[in-house]
């Protein structure tokens, strides 16, 4: 049955404005989001198919143009609402952690990277550069593909801590596989890359190893003194 035929106030647009954003289950939200359905599916089907299909929300918003339009129903213009959505969430997440020191909200960090990392299905091997205040200076991308004492130039991460004037620097990689544990290679690469930034007197505050839903945090675990 269409939307347009359902009780007054049921339909997801009504509950939003009336009960709020969190009274709408994942597929209502979607279904705001793309407005209409299909010839099959009214909105709210095809976004809980769109949900199912993908396996949850994070799949679904990194996926690409393509992946998207397979599902009958989903054209360029719904994929177009549901990446912007998806960015919009990355500009916040964002803009929330250069609102106050770093280290003082270690969860906007942590939401932050994972939101920018994990559902790449490459490895990426980023530094988050800080002030002497620990307040984020920038965050970049160095390296990318799978990640070894090879690929990883801690001469280059230096150049570039010079070059912002960084007084304390956060690294950071993910794990495609979704595993977050880190490898013999992280510990070597670390180890490097701490060795490299006491030279020019900067602090490596922390390595973070981003899987599918958690971090690993090489100082919560004893391995940067």
């Amino acid at each position: 049955m269409a939307i347009k035929h359902w009780p007054e106030g049921e339909g997801p647009r009504d509950k939003l404005l009336t009960r709020g954003s969190s009274y709408l289950s994942d597929a209502e939200l979607l279904a705001v989001i793309i407005g209409n359905g299909s010839k099959k599916l009214n909105a709210v089907e095809l976004s809980r198919e769109l949900v199912t299909t993908f396996g949850g929300l994070r799949a679904l918003l990194s996926a690409t143009t393509k992946q998207m339009c397979r599902l009958p129903g989903v054209g360029p213009v719904k994929c177009a609402q549901l990446q912007a959505v998806a960015e919009l969430s990355k500009r916040l997440a964002q803009e929330r952690l250069h609102r106050g020191p770093v280290l003082s909200n270690p969860d906007i960090t942590r939401d932050y990277l994972i939101r920018q990392l994990a559902d790449r299905n490459y490895e990426v091997f980023a530094v988050l550069m800080l002030d002497s205040q620990h307040r984020v200076i920038q965050f970049v991308e160095l390296f990318r593909g799978t990640i070894n004492a090879a690929s990883v130039y801690p001469r280059e991460l230096v150049e570039l801590v010079l070059e912002k004037n960084a007084a304390a620097v956060i690294v950071c990689h993910n794990h495609p596989s979704g595993v977050a544990e880190p490898s013999l290679a992280d510990k070597h690469i670390t180890e490097r890359i701490k060795n490299a930034l006491v030279t020019i007197e900067v602090a490596l505050l922390d390595h973070l190893v981003i899987g599918d839903q958690d971090i690993v945090s090489f100082a919560e675990r004893g391995w940067i003194n």
